[in-house]
């Protein structure tokens, strides 16, 4: 079973971090692993969207909009906002666990547009994973598919 305890120091450092750090980082990161893999599929529904991704034991918020060149920040009120433990989205990305499991067991939220929430998961469900970390560099990639396997 994946183990993640986060220390208290780094989340209380990460909670007074004002949001554009971790959404630029965030969006960079989205638009070289992500973004590729999106293209095929159909993405058009996530265009002028904005997004919010909370971490909550570790308090960060990344905010961000989707735009036709790909991922960018984003400080407006955002349609989507989808918040879990660290644990548990590294367990999402690891598809160790089924999202509408933890929707049920209240350990994923969802709050705002739930139509465009389908639509995410939907978009999400169909990535292949072996397509977006073949975009890591190597050393990353494996630290990545062990973490997956468990």
């Amino acid at each position: 079973m994946l183990t993640l305890a986060v220390p208290t120091f780094p989340s209380r450092l990460l909670a007074r971090l004002p949001s554009a750090p971790p959404s630029l980082a965030f969006s960079l990161a989205a638009n070289h692993l992500l973004w590729p893999a999106l293209q095929t599929l159909d993405w058009e529904p996530l265009v002028g969207r904005r997004y919010a991704i909370r971490i909550k034991d570790l308090r960060l918020s990344l905010r961000f909009t989707v735009g036709p060149q790909g991922f960018a920040p984003d400080n407006g009120m955002p349609d989507l906002t989808i918040s879990a433990t660290a644990r548990d989205f590294l367990l999402l990305l690891a598809r160790r666990e089924d999202p509408d499991t933890l929707f049920f067991s209240r350990r994923l939220v969802s709050e705002g547009d739930t139509e465009l929430g389908l639509i995410v998961k939907n978009l999400l469900d169909a990535l292949d994973p072996d397509t977006v970390l073949s975009r890591l560099p190597a050393p990353l990639a494996r630290a990545a598919r062990r973490l997956m396997a468990g």
